[in-house]
């Protein structure tokens, strides 16, 4: 509370002015994004070996570390133990889903735009299998650091580890984490290796997205963006930055739920659906198939097109219809000091934008 200041915002209609602190880090990374992005894959490619590599560096360390600290069995074993009840938890297959397209990146447009710079036999089915791999191992694995170091303030709290956290997700990183981090030998140097993490996935993310608009653009208009690549990067950037102020008001956190949960979260899914449906539906998967047999010398198998095909319905009954009418209104106020009746986004507008 005493660091976010969030007693300046009474609300989602009252954020309160920019944070200055914060509007200084958000300049430092987009001026970091723009020198990674304004030579294209020349100057991104680069920053991606440091981007991409130092969060599984940084992880490791995070691990040996976090296996040591008294506790960490308990939390590991929290992780590791399935709750099977939780499968009839609409929002549980919900959040999964999210967080696989958020992880592997489908419907942002960064995929297509990064492949496109491949060459046109390249074998992109093996690089898909070999990534979803990666990022399924990679998030397996950063939840034994996670837990480990739960199951570690779970000891010195006297809480159970599923209480360690709250009822917001974000605490995990900007809280539990960093207060756990506090109270261990040298906790300078580990906060400043696991914020370091944060700030390389954060940049890493970011320059990947923005790179996927821009590669879309140079594509259409190749004559008159090419050449001016480094002045169109910076008009990018500074549209990115000056849309990404409200998020960083004293009430900002209003913002980023509201968009997490309506503009973000099930959207993509929704876009991804789309996508499918265009594909298998329209363009026809006969074609699609005979055209990945082209490119890559043989003929997707019979579970492969089922999947193409019949995932769109599968999106659809199992995660955004039920999710879309089960919707909830998130609290747009700090109820400990406002009446929550008074300054609730309605449901009707909530789904609007959503849908």
């Amino acid at each position: 509370f005493n660091v976010l200041e969030e007693n300046y915002s009474s609300g989602f209609n009252d954020l309160g002015g920019i944070k200055p602190s914060l509007a200084l880090c958000l300049t430092i990374v987009f001026i970091l994004v723009y020198f990674a992005l304004w030579k294209g894959p020349r100057s991104s490619g680069k920053c991606v070996w440091i981007t991409a590599t130092a969060p599984y560096i940084i992880l490791s360390v995070l691990f040996v570390r976090g296996i040591t600290l008294p506790g960490a069995s308990a939390g590991i074993y929290y992780y590791l133990m399935p709750n099977f009840k939780m499968l009839l938890d609409i929002d549980v297959w919900t959040a999964a889903a999210t967080q696989i397209f958020f992880s592997l990146g489908p419907g942002f447009g960064v995929l297509l735009a990064l492949s496109s710079y491949n060459d046109f036999r390249n074998n992109c089915y093996r690089d898909a299998l070999v990534t979803s791999f990666i990022n399924c191992g990679t998030s397996f694995f950063a939840g034994f650091v996670i837990f480990a170091t739960l199951g570690y303030m779970s000891t010195i709290t006297n809480l159970p580890v599923n209480e360690v956290v709250g009822d917001n997700d974000a605490n995990i990183i900007f809280i539990v984490y960093p207060q756990a981090i506090a109270t261990m030998s040298y906790a300078n140097c580990w906060s400043f290796i696991f914020f370091v993490m944060l700030i390389t996935l954060g940049i890493d993310s970011t320059f990947s997205g923005i790179e996927a608009l821009i590669t879309g653009f140079c594509d259409e208009y190749p004559e008159m963006l090419i050449r001016r690549r480094e002045i169109f990067v910076g008009i990018v950037i500074v549209a990115y930055y000056f849309g990404s102020l409200p998020t960083i008001t004293y009430g900002g956190k209003y913002i980023i739920s509201f968009l997490d949960e309506y503009g973000v979260s099930l959207s993509v899914l929704f876009i991804v659906m789309c996508e499918m449906i265009a594909v298998c539906w329209f363009y026809g998967i006969q074609q699609f198939s005979q055209d990945i047999q082209q490119m890559l010398g043989f003929y997707p198998g019979l579970y492969w097109r089922v999947c193409w095909t019949c995932c769109p319905v599968v999106i659809t009954t199992s995660s955004i219809a039920p999710s879309t009418l089960l919707q909830r209104d998130l609290p747009t106020t700090d109820t400990k000091d406002s009446a929550p009746d008074n300054n609730e986004t309605p449901m009707a507008t909530n789904n609007t934008i959503h849908l």
